[in-house]
Parts: structure tokens; sequence; C-alpha cells
């Protein structure tokens, strides 16, 4: 299959699905009591920060559209898929309300985010409202909220130790990989177990989809961090660089911290050289460092090896042939991203 096959069926795939979820996503938002409603309609992209009606963006939708391709590829009707793609996208949410608060990141989607337009306090709200709402559109199906809610632990250890690196000089790439696996990659992997339990699938075939998604979602977190260094604000929608000016500790920041040789050595005195945020010329000299110590080559390598993993446990699932060519195809797209 071309590249541009790919991307064709993907661009499908991720249309397809949001027009089948958003008027679930609204009927959820709908609910919240203001002013979280506004807050959250403002997140989505649906009403400007004056609560005027708007056609923003409200992200791609990549977990949603994971949850109706599982579904396709195990043989069910999208629309059986569409309450577990709109509790997915509703935590997806909560959690980049909460991300940007707890990492300071000021835009989300080209836009200020929400903590930086209207406090702390309603940031905090908003995602907790998103998360209730999840919980209420998974409510009727035990199987798929307990599926929804041991992502959602795995999603805060991953946080947590997302956030504790920062104070610590001594990661390793172990423990940056099982972080990735918690932070980004259990609620790819959920979705796409979601996807198998909305479709009746048998518990194997569900189990190969959850292993799909996990792999693709550690090769999602790789390319993810590789763009946050060398990639570009327009294709993000947050500025580049900002984790290298926390001193965050991303997979290819911690792999050549691991390294052996002088320029591994001055990234970590350039880390641990203070405590406030590196200026423009450190982040450019942190980035320089980082590929001259392997971490680039390295993390772009990892992402190869989890997206050859993440297509073997695919294979495994014994999806239907144009859902395995369409699943795969979105592992292809975004594990190779430049957008």
């Amino acid at each position: 299959m071309t590249a541009i096959s790919a991307e064709q069926d993907v661009w499908g795939l991720l249309s397809q699905a949001r027009q089948l979820t958003e008027p679930a996503l609204r009927k959820a938002v709908r609910r919240l009591p203001e002013p979280t409603r506004a807050v959250a309609e403002y997140h989505f992209g649906w009403q400007d920060r004056e609560g005027n009606p708007a056609a923003g963006d409200w992200g791609k939708g990549i977990r949603g559209a994971l949850v109706v391709a599982s579904a396709q590829a195990m043989g069910a009707d999208p629309e059986q898929a569409v309450p577990a793609a709109a509790g997915v996208e509703l935590v997806h949410n909560f959690s980049l309300v909460h991300d940007d608060l707890m990492d300071r990141d000021a835009l989300r989607r080209k836009r200020p985010a929400v903590w930086s337009l209207f406090g702390d306090a309603q940031a905090v709200l908003t995602g907790d409202a998103l998360l209730v709402v999840a919980m209420e559109v998974l409510a009727e199906d035990r199987t798929m909220l307990l599926e929804l809610c041991d992502a959602l632990l795995s999603l805060v250890a991953g946080q947590s130790a997302d956030l504790s690196f920062e104070q610590r000089s001594d990661v390793n790439l172990d423990e940056c990989l099982v972080m990735a696996a918690g932070k980004t990659a259990a609620l790819l992997s959920s979705a796409c177990a979601l996807g198998g339990l909305a479709a009746g699938a048998a518990p194997r075939r569900t189990d190969a989809l959850r292993r799909f998604g996990h792999h693709m979602g550690l090769a999602f977190q790789l390319v993810d961090d590789l763009l946050g260094i060398w990639g570009h604000s327009a294709v993000s929608g947050k500025p580049v660089g900002a984790d290298l000016r926390r001193r965050k500790k991303s997979l290819p920041v911690v792999a050549a911290l691991c390294a052996d040789g002088p320029e591994a050595w001055r990234l970590a005195e350039l880390y641990t050289s203070g405590t406030g945020p590196l200026g423009e010329a450190e982040i450019l000299e942190a980035a320089r460092l980082i590929h001259r110590a392997g971490g680039r080559a390295w993390a772009e390598q990892e992402a190869q090896r989890q997206r050859a993993r993440a297509l073997a446990a695919l294979a495994e699932a014994d999806p239907e042939p144009e859902g395995a060519r369409t699943l795969a195809s979105l592992a292809e797209v975004i594990t190779r991203r430049h957008w």
C-alpha cells in the first residue's frame, strides 16, 4: 500500500468516526452545569471564549476511531461502537485539560489551553466533569466500564511517574517506557479492546487488539516526543521545545542521558544546572546534544520496533481483511506522522 492510499484510508476513517461520535460527545457535554459546560465546549472548539458558536477543532479523534475501526475489524457495524468511542474521547479530553495544567502548556490545538484562559481551578473542575460523563456513557456495560477504568488507573500511574521524573536525575529507559505505557499506550490499548468488546469478539481476539493498541501507543509516544523536539508548532498545535524548556525527561532525552560520552554528560549538566526553564539557546543546545548522543536515533528505531510488534498483534486478532487494512493504515500514519 502506498503512503498516499494509507493516508486516504486514515482520513476517511477519522472523518467517519468523528461524524458518528460528535453527537454523543455534545450530548454528554450538555449534561454539565454552567460554567463548566461553557469551558468544556470551548475546549472542544464548539464555542469561543465569549461563548459564541464556533466551528473549532476537537482533535483528530484517533482514540474514538480506534474503537470504531476495531469493532468493524471484528465484523460489527460502526454504530455499535459509538458509546465506547465517545467514552474514550471524553476520557482523553479529561486528560488533556489536566495535562496542560500540570505541564503549564499554554496552547492546545493552536488556541489558549483551558487553564491559561479560565484559570487553574476551572481547568480541574472541567477535567473532572468530563471524566464523570465518560463514566456515565459506559455505565450500562460493566465490562466496558471496567476496561476503561483499568486504562485510567494506568494513565494516572504514568502521569504520576512523568511528573516525578522531573525531580530525578537517575531515570532509566525501562522506567521511561513503563511511564509511556501508562501515560499514552494504556488508553490506545483500551480503545482497541473496547472495539472488540463492542463487537462481541472472542476474548482471544480482544486481547490481541489490546496488545496492538499497546505497541502502537508506545510508537505513538516515541514519535510525539520526537516531534516535540524537532517538529513544528504548526503541526502539533503546541510550542516546540516546551518539554526541553521544562527539562522534561522524554524518551529521546532519557536515551541520550543514558548514553556514555561527552554529549550525554553535557546534556546531564545542562538539565541539572539550575531549576528554572531553559532559555532559547539552551533549548537548541539540548536538541543538538540529544541528537549527537544518539537519543533521536534510538527513539526512531524503537518506534519502528513497536510498530512492527503492533502489526504482529493485529494479525493475531484475525481481523476481517478490510478492517485489518484500515487499522494497519492508522498505525502506519499516526506513528510516522509529520502533522
